[in-house]
């Protein structure tokens, strides 16, 4: 079965235990990640399903996380889409998307056919996952697609969603996004994330008629299957709105580091809230992490657990590649052995 921390958190009922994952937690700080890059490509990881689970199986394993992540990447809809993408190691796009040359660079007509491998690195990492283990899934947010997409993703905010952009959200993004979601959870995925990290960019009034827009198709068809992470001073009151005036069946939202958590709890009443310790704390040296851990975790104990019902423990964004091993070794154990 399903692991039963992450069960209860998606039901908001009352536990000691929090369930815990960081987002990248297969990543480059990991030894078993490094040496997996010593003979793969990034995209090779990705794209070959046995290998995407072999590295989604690596933190499971030796840290002991209560879920694992599919193995992939956010920008893979784009590629589908028909724009050139490489990786050194960073995304590098040949051209950015603009309204000139709009359709020659989304050419291909079925798009979700270049992402089974998706679906099918999901159905290899079950087959490895040991069965007191959840395994989730994810998408990259529609307007941080679309940021990168338009070469914007390192620009300063506010961006505008101008008629074009909205454009290519609603012809082209949502209507694949939306499969891709389908496909991750027919393939065996509890709960698909959508990591929007860059929707930070947009101004309030144009984030409000975003949120409404992409909550409708990638939300709605799945219902409490499908959640919601933005950063960077966003304004989540925003998000809640969303949520609330259309009675979105959200299946939970991760917040940042620069946020309280125990300032949130109160205003979920539905679905987990994911966060939110701060990755460049957990960067630090052992001894100085082991403080700021302390206080955080003490902070958060001081709750009952009817008022952190829903909680899972995790980062405020993704694991640093400078973060010691140890140190999430020694996250996990303290945080068990604080709320046990």
């Amino acid at each position: 079965m399903p692991n039963k921390r992450f069960i209860n958190a998606l039901k908001r009922i009352p536990q000691k235990t929090p369930p815990i994952w960081f987002m990248r937690q297969a990543g480059r700080y990991h030894s078993h990640y490094q040496n997996l890059k010593k003979t793969h490509s990034f995209e090779e990881l990705c794209k070959t399903p046995s290998l995407a689970a072999e590295t989604a199986m690596g933190p499971i394993e030796e840290f002991d996380f209560d879920v694992a992540i599919l193995f992939s990447d956010i920008l893979f809809p784009l590629q589908s889409l028909g724009m050139n993408l490489s990786y050194s190691p960073g995304p590098i796009f040949e051209s950015h998307l603009n309204i000139k040359n709009l359709k020659s660079l989304f050419t291909i007509k079925n798009p979700i056919s270049s992402l089974e491998f998706q679906g099918e690195a999901i159905e290899r990492t079950l087959e490895r996952l040991p069965n007191d283990k959840s395994l989730i899934g994810f998408i990259g947010g529609p307007w941080t697609l679309i940021s990168y997409a338009c070469g914007l993703n390192k620009s300063p905010s506010p961006i505008l969603m101008d008629e074009f952009k909205l454009n290519i959200l609603e012809e082209n993004i949502l209507p694949l996004l939306t499969k891709n979601i389908n496909m991750q959870l027919s393939a065996g995925a509890e709960v698909v994330m959508i990591f929007d990290s860059l929707a930070h960019q947009l101004e309030n009034k144009d984030l409000s008629l975003y949120l409404k827009k992409i909550f409708s198709p990638l939300v709605d068809n799945f219902p409490n299957k499908v959640g919601y992470y933005a950063k960077d001073g966003i304004d989540y009151s925003l998000i809640y709105s969303a949520i609330n005036s259309n009675k979105t069946p959200l299946a939970g939202l991760g917040i940042d580091s620069n946020e309280s958590l125990k300032e949130f709890f109160p205003h979920m009443n539905k679905g987990f809230l994911q966060g939110n310790f701060s990755e460049k704390l957990l960067a630090l040296p052992h001894y100085e992490f082991i403080d700021k851990l302390e206080k955080y975790l003490q902070n958060i104990a001081s709750l009952s657990q009817e008022e952190t019902a829903g909680w899972v423990c995790g980062l405020g964004h993704g694991i640093l590649k400078t973060t010691p091993q140890t140190n999430v070794r020694e996250f996990i154990k303290r945080t068990r052995s604080i709320f046990s």
